[in-house]
Formats: structure tokens, C-alpha cells, sequence
């Protein structure tokens, strides 16, 4: 990968920044300008990044809300944020971010602030439009079942750490770090009604007080000496990576357990 498709830098070019690379935030009303018409944010994302004259913006900004699903785009370009429903403004942000035909798109909890209805209207739009552009989606989420209904591979995070990454299917039917079984196993069952959901103790440590080696360690029920130097994150086969000294873990701690 060469530096300037590093994502792990701090930062990244203005010319990549929503042209290559492209963002859709939680929240579309605190993401949208308040005081500026629906229409005049998106063409001036497209004029940013192009050569393209305002009319010319403009009209690319009517395609893309068309595209994305929204009706009367003319009318719509006209509007403020405040006149839209909430799942009207995700969409308006889809637009916005897709304007430029970026080749990654990264989604921060894209659905957290809509009802179930919209979520999976939600995703299934950012699923079809990556189907059809070919561009690469990266989805930063707490929810599961969005991770189930949409990724194909999925890294768990711990203190800003991955501890676990590796085909959905595969992590979600084997979890190998107690980090994962704790989120899988904290997830309501429909086949287990009445059930108590198992919790995982204690709390996430400060950034500014991370423990030494494995930072799950003060948290895990498999904690030891060993814990206290940081495990690698390690290949066990089919491109199922985890960050524990003891994988592969006993078949009785597993979710279905």
C-alpha cells in the first residue's frame, strides 16, 4: 500500500479527503450545515474536488439524490436539513459522500439514529450502491447484526486495539478472543426468552491508564502472568486473526455454550 492510501496516518490529503475517500457520519443533522440548502452542500463537495461549473454541480447533486433514493429531487435541492425526516438527511450524507465516485467509503454508525425500518433501508442502499460502484465500504459500528446483514470481514476492537479479525461467518460461528465471546454472548437470544444477558466485568480502561500487555487482561476471566506482555495479533487459519496467548480456547467457552 503506498503512503498516500495509508489509512493509518494521521492524516490524508484535502485532494483525497471526500473525493477518494469519503465519510458518513452518525449523526446527518450535526453533519449538515444548518443554514445552507440541501442542493448547495453536495454541489460544493463535487466543485471542490472538480472542475465542474455550478450548474454543472448542480446537476450532479440532483442525480445523486435521485440515486440514492430520495423523491422530487428538485424540490429537495431547495430545501434546508431541518425540512427533512431523519432518514431523508442519511441519505442527503450517502449522496454527499458519493458525489465523486470515492474509491472507499467509511460509514461511522450510519444507522444508529433511525428507527429499524429506515436502518434497513439504510443499508441495503449503501450495500447496493458498493454492489454497483465496486468501491470498498468500511463500517464502524457496535451493532452486530449490522455487522451480520453487511460486512464480509469484520475486526473487533478493544481499547483501540484489534483482537480479533477475520471473515464475518467464521468469527461470528468460532470466536477465539474472550473480548468477542463476551459481545456475542451479551446479545439478546429470541430461541432463549427470559434469559439474563451475560455481562462482561469491570469497565474499559482510561487512555491514559492502559494496563501493560493485553489491555482486556484486567477484565478477562483467562488473565495471567503471561497477559502482562501484549499478544500478537496471529493468523489460525482461513485469515482469522486473534491477539490472545491462549487460542484456540476451549469448546465449553464458546457462545452457544
Amino acid at each position: 500500500m503506498s503512503s498516500e492510501w495509508d489509512l493509518s496516518k494521521e492524516w490524508l490529503p484535502a485532494n483525497m479527503r471526500g473525493n477518494k475517500v469519503a465519510m458518513i457520519f452518525q449523526e446527518p443533522m450535526t453533519s449538515l450545515n444548518p443554514a445552507f440548502r440541501i442542493g448547495d452542500q453536495i454541489a460544493e463537495v463535487v466543485q471542490r474536488h472538480s472542475d465542474a461549473t455550478r450548474n454543472e454541480a448542480m446537476a450532479r447533486a440532483k442525480e445523486m439524490l435521485g440515486r440514492v433514493g430520495i423523491p422530487n429531487p428538485d424540490q429537495r435541492l431547495r430545501q434546508y436539513p431541518h425540512q427533512l425526516s431523519g432518514g431523508m438527511r442519511q441519505r442527503v450524507m450517502i449522496a454527499m459522500a458519493l458525489a465523486n465516485n470515492p474509491d472507499v467509503l467509511i460509514a461511522d454508525e450510519p444507522t444508529t439514529a433511525l428507527d429499524v425500518t429506515i436502518q434497513a433501508q439504510i443499508l441495503d442502499l449503501i450495500r447496493d450502491l458498493r454492489d454497483e460502484t465496486g468501491m470498498g465500504t468500511l463500517m464502524i459500528t457496535h451493532d452486530l447484526g449490522v455487522v451480520a446483514e453487511i460486512a464480509d470481514t469484520v475486526a473487533v476492537m478493544y481499547a483501540g486495539q484489534v483482537v480479533e479479525q477475520g471473515p464475518v461467518r467464521d468469527v461470528f460461528d468460532n470466536p477465539q478472543h474472550p473480548y468477542t465471546i463476551g459481545l456475542m454472548s451479551a446479545m439478546p437470544r429470541f430461541d432463549r426468552p427470559g434469559e439474563p444477558l451475560a455481562i462482561v466485568p469491570g469497565t474499559v480502561p482510561t487512555i491514559s491508564n492502559m494496563p501493560e500487555g493485553c489491555r482486556f487482561r484486567t477484565r478477562c476471566a483467562f488473565a495471567a502472568e503471561a497477559c502482562k506482555r501484549r499478544p500478537a495479533l496471529t493468523d489460525h487459519g482461513e485469515g482469522h486473526a486473534v491477539a490472545c496467548h491462549f487460542v484456540p480456547l476451549e469448546t465449553h467457552i464458546r457462545v452457544s455454550a
